[in-house]
């Protein structure tokens, strides 16, 4: 038996990719007659990867930091294999085994699944193997079937982005918009609520730019009118089939970019009750002017306009975004604006960041660079302020009932289970509940970032509804 140790940093596309390297290592085991499981030790390993990020300077420096650390097991174990993976892979190339010539194997999000043969490579030839291009969807077609074991499973409907903000270095590491086939995602949901799933997030830098060609067949299952002019199924349409797929309960993805962000994706809260009611939908700064040199491609009032049209079909809709403080050239004027449309909608959850220039990025020439101390003053500001939101729409939710998607044990507690609402909130509880069963559970507190909740004592489960007990968050948060 052989043992895998994989340390994921970023988004959940890594977390995915991830997943599906243990995947691709495991498969190619057993055709060797051998078994390959991960482990928690990295002393243990055989196999060591790093799936990296380069979104964030601090991601992209730890990375190498962590290399140093199992600089010395490669030593005490010549044939223990080190990877680098992920978006540093892509930026760096080869640059990497010149700093740290012990890695052994330098791949790309879309070259993952040629792991194996890069290892053996590696073993045949003694040299370090790099392979950091950008294949277009190949990866998918040399996959093996998704495996779980559990109620909830991210499946990824497309790779790369081709927006190109002035911030953002993954079009240059993940490579252009590409949509993976129509059927090959339903397959694989499918394939998933066959082993019990009953959620899917469904993944991508921008899964609202999805459009894969609609299959043309005597498929019943196929409806030939929910394709475009050019016979593509967009991200609505793609949403549609997803709900249909039996065992699927709820259906969430992320992430999804404002500037296309259609009528018929609206539309979709309307129709679609599996689709939760929680959107993570990125803003990154509350100023046009700011907005503008990230080369975003919207304005403020654009993007209140989306959240407002959302709230009409579906109210109590809970938001996260994205925010950038200390983007070249804010001011103070700028950022007052940012606190100003977090108040408006009423976020309740982001992944704020300080702005850090990434190599090779247009913003990281630009001139007025804001000083370290007043990005670190707005970013506290900032959080303070959407912590505020958020510890008012848990407090708001307690004392009713709300369906809760059970996923296991509590993280804390593990006598506790744990289920997640359908506007993203962790529910805490004693009782007995198996896991991937949809349950009412009566919410009696909040904390900081969870809530408690307990199990009904005499009341029969009601059906299940995407948005039962939210639809006082609205006045909650105010109006757009």
């Amino acid at each position: 038996m052989k043992k895998l140790y994989i340390k994921t940093f970023g988004c959940q596309m890594n977390e995915y990719d991830s997943d599906k390297m243990a995947d691709v290592l495991a498969q190619a085991s057993l055709d060797h007659g051998d078994t390959m499981v991960k482990t928690e030790r990295p002393e243990e390993a055989d196999v060591i990867l790093f799936n990296t990020c380069s979104v964030r300077e601090k991601a992209q420096e730890k990375v190498f930091s962590d290399l140093g650390r199992v600089k010395e097991l490669k030593r005490a174990n010549p044939s223990l294999v080190i990877g680098v993976g992920g978006c540093v892979a892509s930026q760096e190339g080869a640059a990497i085994t010149k700093r740290a010539p012990y890695v052994d194997v330098v791949f790309g999000p879309q070259t993952l699944h040629r792991l194996p043969a890069l290892i053996e490579a590696r073993r045949t030839t003694g040299r370090p193997q790099v392979d950091i291009s950008f294949p277009e969807i190949e990866k998918f077609d040399h996959l093996p079937p998704a495996t779980v074991d559990g109620a909830t499973a991210f499946v990824s409907i497309m790779e790369g982005c081709s927006k190109y903000c002035s911030f953002c270095v993954v079009p240059y590491t993940r490579g252009e918009e590409v949509s993976r086939g129509f059927e090959d995602v339903l397959t694989e949901v499918a394939g998933l609520a066959a082993q019990g799933v009953r959620e899917v997030t469904l993944l991508g830098q921008n899964v609202n730019a999805y459009a894969a060609p609609m299959p043309r067949s005597d498929d019943a299952t196929i409806d030939d009118d929910a394709a475009d002019d050019d016979g593509r199924a967009d991200f609505a349409t793609l949403l549609e089939y997803v709900c249909e797929i039996p065992g699927i309960e709820r259906v969430r993805y992320t992430t999804s970019h404002p500037k296309e962000f259609t009528p018929r994706l609206i539309d979709a809260y309307a129709r679609l009750p599996k689709l939760v009611s929680h959107l993570h939908l990125p803003v990154q700064s509350g100023s046009d002017r700011i907005l503008m040199a990230m080369k975003r491609g919207y304005t403020v009032l654009e993007y209140k306009s989306i959240v407002r049209r959302l709230r009409a079909v579906r109210p109590g809709l809970c938001l996260s975004t994205d925010l950038i403080v200390g983007f070249p050239g804010e001011t103070e004027a700028d950022f007052d604006a940012t606190m100003k449309l977090i108040d408006d909608v009423g976020f309740d959850a982001s992944y704020s960041f300080v702005y850090s220039p990434r190599p090779g990025t247009p913003a990281a020439s630009l001139p007025d660079a804001v000083d370290a101390a007043t990005k670190l003053a707005r970013l506290r500001r900032v959080q303070d302020a959407i912590d505020t939101n958020a510890k008012r729409i848990s407090d708001a939710m307690v004392g009713s009932p709300h369906r809760v998607l059970v996923e296991g044990a509590a993280r804390r507690n593990t006598g506790e289970r744990m289920g997640r609402t359908d506007n993203n909130r962790v529910v805490n509880f004693v009782g007995r509940a198996a896991v991937g069963s949809l349950i009412d559970i009566d919410v009696t507190g909040a904390n900081a970032h969870t809530l408690r909740g307990a199990l009904p004592a005499d009341r029969p489960s009601r059906p299940a509804a995407s948005h039962a007990g939210l639809e006082g968050i609205e006045a909650i948060v105010g109006p757009c």
